[in-house]
């Protein structure tokens, strides 16, 4: 195993020189590779997840769940391409869906069952030899692969046991402790008290032959894996899926745990992770997707659309998660032709690439990283007065000398301008459809009623963003926010 890790790191070693090359061809705009800052690490804080050198690191992740099992080498490149072109460095994917799993080139992942000791063959291109080519095509465009090492279905099944769960994580321990682009996803839509045994030796294994990458759990819709997980040592960072039901859509499924009438506040989750002890970074890996029905299972039911991506996304990160998970209906499956969709999707999905919410993820994570990254922490107390309730909450944030309020209705809003240093603020209203600045002018230091004049509706959302007069985040003449990743970019 030790010489197959070598080979693994050395094949990646030129895929990133032959894409360097290449880049230098084309004049294109350097990549960035996050972990050219040291490896990912929690901050000291508990909040958010930062690179060893100090360089903040914003998740912001795509669903790519089924690639392993659909997509070919060809097709693993052009959307890994496009994941980067689009601002996001994670994606996270299935590495076996179902057991028995096998991929579009016709090899299982098990064909010995948990018996590893001949999975790789001479002259064959196997299961995992495309896994391997996944994380090294990732790690040439600065991406992250959060792996699902078992979706929770076939453990729920009792196909997986304790022994099982430990051989295989000492085998991906293994096999990917040296790549530099690996987040660990124990669970996979499944509830921490479900099989618990086998999810704790697996994390356990891993944690015990790996001490160089991350780790969470992935769990049941509308659950945090903060419930269950909190106190474990394996755990590095809590995750929430906030899922995809509608306020008042309950279905009687059983798993309901949360009030009702709340099911589309996922800034709940967040606020709930906090108020554990101990203090651990947490996201929403989960929320609704573009283009699913509202729901999940009804397909007569609408579909959520940018709109709700957005606000999924801004009252999450607002709340103080550090990072954020899209989705999209055909992307997380990889329809294509020849392969059935669930959920009624028809869209192949390299067609659901250019769909809006997508494309609108990158503005939040620049917008978060324009600012001190590390001072911020979420304030609620910023909306003066009594906040909205579902789509009239107005969600805020601050550092020491800077806040941001998203408001997904655009409403008239009172902000208290002295929860942040300064004699004066100035004031700008970003667009999160577009990226579009534009200055309002400079306040007094005291609570002040905002009204951005495009109108009032859902969907029509808006950040207001006021910074202390004697700083210069923001420039008064800009239109649009500048890559402010590229300052953390290694020459």
């Amino acid at each position: 195993m030790m010489k197959r890790n070598k080979i693994i790191a050395m094949a990646c070693l030129f895929l990133l020189g032959v894409s360097g090359t290449m880049k230098a061809q084309k004049n294109e705009p350097k990549t960035y590779i996050p972990w050219a800052n040291g490896k990912l690490v929690v901050d000291e804080s508990g909040r958010y997840l930062k690179q060893a050198n100090g360089a903040p690191f914003f998740w912001l992740g795509d669903t790519g769940w089924l690639m392993p099992a659909r997509l070919d080498r060809d097709e693993v490149e052009y959307y890994l391409e496009q994941c980067s072109k689009k601002g996001f460095n994670m994606v996270q994917i299935m590495l076996m869906h179902t057991i028995p799993e096998i991929n579009t080139y016709g090899q299982w992942a098990l064909p010995d069952g948990f018996n590893f000791k001949n999975i790789d063959k001479k002259g064959v291109y196997g299961y995992w030899d495309h896994i391997d080519y996944i994380v090294c095509t990732a790690e040439k465009k600065g991406i992250y692969i959060g792996m699902v090492c078992l979706w929770g279905t076939p453990v729920q099944k009792g196909l997986v046991t304790e022994k099982d769960a430990q051989v295989y994580g000492k085998f991906l321990a293994d096999r990917y402790k040296n790549n530099p682009n690996i987040v660990w996803f124990i669970g996979g839509d499944i509830r921490g008290d479900v099989k618990p045994t086998v999810w704790n030796a697996l994390a356990n294994t891993i944690k015990a032959n790996d001490e160089n990458h991350l780790m969470t759990f992935h769990p049941r819709g509308r659950t945090t894996s903060a419930i269950w997980f909190n106190d474990a040592k394996w755990l590095d960072f809590n995750m929430f899926q906030s899922g995809h039901r509608r306020y008042g859509q309950r279905l009687g499924d059983g798993d309901y745990t949360i009030q009702e009438n709340t099911e589309e506040d996922n800034w709940r989750y967040v606020e709930k992770s906090f108020a554990m002890k101990p203090l651990k970074p947490t996201i929403d890996g989960e929320p609704v997707y573009e283009e699913i029905p509202q729901g999940l299972h009804d397909t007569t039911q609408p579909l959520w659309n940018a709109n709700d991506i957005r606000r999924y996304a801004y009252w999450s990160v607002f709340a103080g998660s550090f990072g954020h998970t899209y989705g999209h209906n055909s992307i997380m499956q990889m329809l294509k032709n020849g392969v059935g969709g669930a959920y009624g999707a028809t869209k192949p999905w390299y067609d659901a690439l250019k769909d809006p919410g997508m494309n609108q993820m990158k503005y939040l994570k620049n917008l978060m990283l324009t600012f001190p990254y590390f001072d911020r922490v979420p304030d609620q107390t910023i909306v003066a007065g009594t906040n909205g309730e579902r789509y009239e909450r107005v969600i805020a944030t601050r550092g020491n000398d800077y806040l941001l309020a998203y408001n997904y209705t655009n409403r008239p809003v009172q902000i208290d301008l002295t929860k942040i240093s300064g004699a004066k603020k100035k004031v700008w209203w970003f667009n999160p459809s577009n990226g579009e600045l534009q200055y309002a002018g400079e306040f007094d230091n005291k609570v002040t009623e905002f009204i951005e004049d495009s109108g009032y509706r859902a969907g029509n959302d808006r950040v207001l963003i006021a910074v202390d007069s004697s700083k210069d985040y923001i420039k008064q003449d800009w239109t649009s926010l500048p890559d402010a990743q590229q300052k953390w970019n290694k020459k």
